[in-house]
């Protein structure tokens, strides 16, 4: 078996080389600082990486980014400067330069992880498809979306809440009150759930596999700083 070296194998390599380095490096050595400083560096490169191994870009596609940019950084902006949405929170200073309090990294995070899910349920929901038609299962068209929507939503909120903790201990944002406020997830839920509608109406391709890799790396990752840190 020869092994070849495609732009997703290559990619995953990259996001393993340094969320696995990451990892040690925060948890196992005296540099943690330095680690966890370079995260806007991280995250850019997953974001290139993203858009590197994604078939057939097109104006959609870049529409989407942008969407998911905007309405991220525009809701983080209300939670930040109004309490409200989220909860009361600020931003530290790991994450860079900040527009209205709120990193413009935190855009593309917005992006990163609403694409990645929505390509996870696409994917799940096809080979669910596949299956039905193959034992002859009519499923309908109204539940199969709505689903996809709802599924997609729910994974997003879910990995917001395998982050926050980490996120907190790493300084990424700090919240005002002792314990992250339930609402937080359920708005997470929800602007989720309408990018997720925008991202089911746009007409680009969505089989880019490295952001099922993507997110499952960064969900180990985050899983392993959890119970370690």
């Amino acid at each position: 078996m020869t092994f070849k070296f495609t732009k997703n194998t290559i990619a995953v390599f990259i996001a393993l080389l340094f969320h696995v380095s990451g990892a040690i490096g925060i948890l196992c050595t005296p540099y943690a600082n330095w680690f966890i400083a370079n995260t806007s560096l991280n995250l850019l490169l997953m974001v290139g990486l993203l858009i590197w191994t994604q078939p057939e870009k097109n104006l959609a596609f870049f529409g989407f980014l942008a969407i998911c940019f905007v309405t991220g950084m525009g809701v983080e902006m209300i939670g930040v400067n109004t309490g409200r949405l989220f909860g009361s929170y600020q931003y530290g200073t790991v994450m860079g330069a900040k527009i209205n309090g709120v990193p413009w990294l935190i855009g593309l995070n917005w992006f990163v992880l609403i694409f990645a899910s929505g390509i996870v349920m696409t994917r799940l929901h096809d080979w669910i498809k596949e299956k039905s038609d193959s034992m002859e299962v009519s499923l309908s068209p109204l539940i199969e979306k709505f689903s996809l929507l709802i599924d997609g939503a729910l994974l997003a909120s879910f990995f917001d809440w395998i982050m926050e903790p980490v996120a907190i201990k790493l300084k990424y944002w700090h919240w005002k009150t002792e314990e992250i406020p339930d609402f937080n997830y359920f708005t997470w839920f929800v602007v989720s759930l309408l990018l997720l509608f925008v991202f089911t109406k746009l007409q680009f391709n969505k089989r880019n596999h490295f952001a099922i890799d993507l997110l499952i790396i960064q969900a180990l990752f985050f899983l392993t700083l959890r119970n370690f840190l």
